[in-house]
This record gives C-alpha cells, sequence and structure tokens, in this order.
C-alpha cells in the first residue's frame, strides 16, 4: 500500500529529531516504552513533544506536560478550548522551528488527529499509535486518518480487518498492556495479607476509581457506598490502586470519617490481590481481565456527555473486558457493566455479592477473562512500534 505522505525526501533526517504526543497517562507510559526501545538502536534521537512522567524519565523534551492538556468528555474540552487551541499553535511553531524528522502520535485522537493534518502539510511522516476507536463511535474520522496517517499502529486483533477493510494501513503491534504486566512481580497472597494484616479467609474486594479526578468525584463516592454495604456483609478488607496522578490528599478527601479498612496500594497489586474489582471503565478494565479477577465495571459522565456520547456509540459494550473477551458487536458480557443512573451503592454491591456468595461464577468468569488475554498477543509493542518508525523513515539496518 502506497505511504499517505508520499513526500519522505523532503524531511530533514539529518537532525534526527522526532515528536512526540501523549495526551492521557497510560499514553505515557506507552510512549515511554517506544521511545526507550527506540534510543535502544539510535541513541542520540532528539524527541520532544507532550507528554507526563515516564517520556520525561525517558528524556523527551516536553513542551506540555499531559496533566494540562488531559480533558475528559465534550464538556470539559468546550470549556478549556482556548487553552487547547494555544497549546496547538505553540506544537506547530515548535515543529516548524525544529523540523522532526516523523511525529508519534499516541491515542488522544481530539487533538491528535488535528496535528496530524498538520504534519502531512509539512510532509512529515506520522506513525500513530493505538488507533481511535473508529469501530466504537465516529467512523467518520476514518476519511481524514487515511489521508493524514502514515502507519497505523493496532493493539486489538480485530482492528486490523476493520481498518484495513476501509483502506489503511494498519498493522497490529500487539497491546502494550501485555509488555507492562510481565514486569510485575505479585507478591503471594499470604505476603500481601501478613503486611497489611488481612486475614487470608478475609474477601478482598479491588477499588480502582480511575486516574482522573472528574472520575473520582462522579464513581468514587457510589464505590464507597458500595464497599461499606459488602463490610456489613462479608467483612470484607478493601484494596485501593491509587494513580500516579492524583495526590494523596484527593483520596483522603473521600476517605475521611470512613470506617473502612482500606489499602492503598498499586492498580497492578489490586488486581492480582484480589478476590473481585470494582472498577471505573477504560484500560484498567484490561488490565484487570490479564489477571483474571472478576469485575464489576463502573461508569458515570457528566449528563451532556453521556446523553451526546450514547448517540454516537454504536457498540453494545462499552467495557474493553468485554469487547474482547465476548468480540466487538456482542450484547453478552462477560462481566457487569453500570453506567450512568444505574451506578449506586446498591446496585454495585448486588453485582459483587454475586461474585463473593458464588465460588462457581467467580471461576468461570476468571477463565473466561484468561481465556480473551490471549487476543491480546504476545508481540512486545514497544519494539514493533519502534521497528515501524525506523521502517517508515527508511532507516532500518
Amino acid at each position: 500500500m502506497k505511504n499517505n505522505c508520499g513526500m519522505f525526501a523532503e524531511v530533514n533526517h539529518a537532525s534526527k529529531k522526532l515528536f512526540v504526543l501523549a495526551g492521557e497517562a497510560s499514553g505515557d507510559l506507552h510512549a515511554a516504552e517506544v521511545i526507550t526501545a527506540l534510543r535502544q538502536q539510535r541513541p542520540h534521537l532528539d524527541v520532544f513533544g507532550i507528554g507526563g512522567v515516564h517520556l520525561k524519565a525517558a528524556g523527551v523534551r516536553l513542551l506540555y506536560e499531559t496533566s494540562q492538556i488531559n480533558f475528559m468528555g465534550f464538556v470539559e474540552v468546550a470549556k478549556h478550548y482556548f487553552f487547547l487551541r494555544r497549546v496547538i499553535e505553540d506544537v506547530k511553531r515548535s515543529v516548524l522551528k525544529e523540523k522532526p524528522m516523523a511525529a508519534l502520535l499516541v491515542d488522544y485522537p481530539g487533538m491528535n488527529l488535528l496535528l496530524a493534518e498538520f504534519f502531512h502539510q509539512q510532509h512529515i511522516p506520522v506513525i500513530y499509535y493505538i488507533a481511535p476507536q473508529a469501530w466504537a463511535w465516529k467512523e467518520g474520522r476514518i476519511e481524514k486518518m487515511k489521508r493524514f496517517i502514515t502507519r497505523l499502529c493496532v493493539v486489538f486483533d480485530f482492528e486490523v480487518d476493520f481498518f484495513q477493510s476501509r483502506g489503511m494501513n494498519a498493522t497490529f503491534v500487539g497491546h502494550p498492556i501485555i509488555e507492562e504486566i510481565e514486569r510485575f512481580s505479585p507478591e503471594t497472597r499470604e505476603a500481601f495479607g501478613t503486611k497489611h494484616s488481612l486475614s487470608l479467609s478475609q474477601p478482598r474486594v479491588g477499588l480502582l476509581p480511575g486516574s482522573r479526578p472528574q472520575e473520582l468525584e462522579r464513581i468514587f463516592p457510589a464505590m464507597l457506598g458500595a464497599a461499606r454495604l459488602l463490610k456489613e456483609k462479608f467483612n470484607a478488607a478493601f484494596l485501593l490502586g491509587t494513580a500516579p496522578t492524583i495526590a494523596p490528599e484527593v483520596y483522603d478527601k473521600f476517605l475521611e470519617g470512613s470506617d473502612l479498612n482500606i489499602v492503598r496500594t498499586s492498580a497492578y497489586g489490586v488486581m492480582s490481590q484480589s478476590d473481585l474489582v470494582l472498577v471505573t471503565s477504560g484500560t484498567a478494565t484490561l488490565e484487570t481481565l490479564c489477571f483474571g479477577t472478576p469485575m464489576v465495571v463502573l461508569y458515570k459522565a457528566a449528563r451532556l456527555n453521556y446523553e451526546i456520547g450514547r448517540r454516537l456509540v454504536k457498540i453494545q459494550n462499552i467495557a474493553l473486558a468485554n469487547i474482547v473477551s465476548q468480540g466487538l458487536y456482542a450484547t453478552v458480557k462477560t462481566v457487569p457493566e453500570l453506567l450512568q443512573d444505574e451506578m449506586t451503592p446498591e446496585r454495585i454491591a448486588r453485582e459483587a455479592v454475586r461474585f463473593l456468595q458464588s465460588p462457581e461464577l467467580a471461576a468461570t468468569t476468571r477463565q473466561a477473562l484468561l481465556n480473551a488475554k490471549s487476543k491480546l498477543g504476545s508481540l512486545r509493542p514497544s519494539a514493533e512500534v519502534s521497528k515501524i518508525i525506523l521502517e517508515t523513515l527508511g532507516e532500518t539496518d
């Protein structure tokens, strides 16, 4: 297939610069893995752009930080429209000055698709990693993607056929969470229990309220309400997965005066140690799937955002864990989803009780999740994407 940016010869390769943009915390981590792998082959590569703590640690020169532009939903984006326009104009000026040899755009389609058009105009090839979910909504974006994206690196196997059948140069690179989970070394249940004074027989319920302040505001109170009901019924212990993007005192505000026995740990610690997880919809449901931990998926957006989104989304399931395990257009669910007004403490607790009272249901669900993990591939995405960047530039050894 012919490359969309047909003028690679005009790119200034001598500068050995790469632009990268990751507008969310997960994208920052995935992009940093790629940059690290790329620098193993091109150690003097100069990388600049927008990212978070992981890209900064990887030596990327940041024009803005991810936390400054990470707004969720139509309403929040609209409220910060002028600031985001200023960010885009600053990026354009920096690109014209620095003349990168390519752009690596990671997820975050609202800003990245706007910038993809600009890079195309400057004859700078665009490698897009973690495709916009056009299979779920806004399929009309594909026409713009076809014109402006040189190589599309997709993380779900079903995306290859979806995008290729619509004329795009799409390559399955595997899902980055597989690579990241491989590096995690879980403690035994006994060791974790001893460290945190938890009984081995005590049910452990994980709480993963999300990585954005707006998610905590809308979801965490109902999650904690359900936790209180479960404590009364099961004397459960609760593991809270804290996000590096949220300060500890933000959690303190929600937990003030709580009589819950809550252990704070990493998200992967929660997923590996819990019998059941209450989780905000997003990548965390996919990570929980990889651990085979039964879950109840929760989501609540601002009312206007939800009403707009409900009219645009064309698939039945919103949780990635259900989409991967059951298929893109399936209506059945491996794990329950509670959205908007359904997401009450009582409904959450009711779904949780089903798993905690039925070892058979928990075991069946665990096996279904672990079976679905194979669909995420066994490739190392950081190496695959870095190879595609070099191939795109004609710099393979």
